[in-house]
């Protein structure tokens, strides 16, 4: 049944089955500034503004629209794209009964890669280029796949589900991966320089944000995170934003420290913040939030 299947998928993917969800997220656009050498919130938005399941932002590389996934027919799960500055919205997949999940920019292709829930529920990483040709498997023996980040054109850090869940490195030149970690968090990036990073979860509840080199495989400890938080997201310039029911806060690798706080974004309707986009500028920041009681407003 349709049903099962998506509801088994949201739940390896970190979201609970879209009946479920209550209040509803939606995605919001948090507007970023540079002042006096400190970063300021000036603004929030609501993008998607409607009841369903709208989340996993995540910018094109020129910073002018957002893919995301959303499930607006049915049971199926699609990847959209809008246009912030004209709020225009595009469906990019249509390919049901299967559905996309984790939208992201292909490096050096018109493409996007996504996770493909199959007819037959497997899940595995896909490229869907963008003017309409074919889409293919990418990895086919890897499988199954939840969350990915690409560290060169050759080269993904890939979330693949199991008990417990691990880090792969895997090279679409032979098809292979090779677990690095086990027990990490859902939000994989990678940063400006080509490093990964990752959130291992300790046993003893202690959640630490890591970073890989992917050739060398070397390893280091960055900060704990907030506590029970596994969503963050890097800025333009080096910073790591994470989020605390709705407080927004910062880690700077430069200084060391502890995080701290950008600005309450519950001034601005949002509760509940998990994942977060930078975009490319850093001059915004993509976040999906639940909108306070009587926050969404009637379109």
């Amino acid at each position: 049944m349709r049903i099962a299947v998506v509801s088994t998928v949201l739940l390896a993917l970190g979201a609970l089955p879209v009946a479920a969800q209550a209040p509803e997220a939606d995605i919001f656009l948090v507007s970023l500034a540079r002042s006096g050498g400190r970063l300021t919130v000036t603004g929030a938005r609501n993008l998607t503004n409607r009841p369903g399941y709208d989340n996993q932002p995540s910018w094109s590389s020129d910073g002018r629209s957002l893919f995301f996934t959303s499930v607006r027919e049915g049971e199926q799960a699609d990847i959209y794209r809008i246009e912030p500055g004209t709020d225009i919205t595009k469906r990019v997949t249509t390919t049901a009964p299967e559905s996309e999940y984790s939208a992201t920019v292909m490096p050096r292709r018109n493409a996007i890669s996504v996770i493909r829930v199959e007819s037959d529920s497997t899940q595995r990483l896909w490229s869907v280029p963008l003017d309409g040709s074919p889409s293919r498997v990418i990895l086919d023996g890897i499988k199954p796949v939840g969350y990915h980040t690409w560290a060169n054109d050759t080269t993904l850090a890939l979330f693949v589900l199991g008990t417990p869940n691990s880090l792969q490195l895997a090279r679409t030149t032979t098809g292979r991966g090779d677990t690095i970690a086990t027990g990490i968090g859902r939000s994989l990036h990678t940063t400006r320089d080509g490093l990964v990073s990752y959130v291992y979860k300790q046993d003893n509840g202690e959640w630490w944000l890591m970073q890989i080199e992917p050739t060398t495989r070397q390893q280091r400890r960055l900060v704990r995170m907030p506590s029970r938080v596994e969503d963050y997201a890097w800025t333009a310039d080096g910073l790591v934003l994470a989020a605390e029911g709705s407080v927004l806060k910062a880690w700077d690798p430069k200084r060391g420290g502890d995080w701290f706080t950008v600005a309450d974004l519950g001034q601005y309707g949002l509760e509940g913040i998990t994942r977060l986009a930078v975009s490319p500028r850093g001059n915004a920041v993509a976040v999906v939030a639940q909108p306070a009681v009587n926050a969404r407003e009637n379109r």
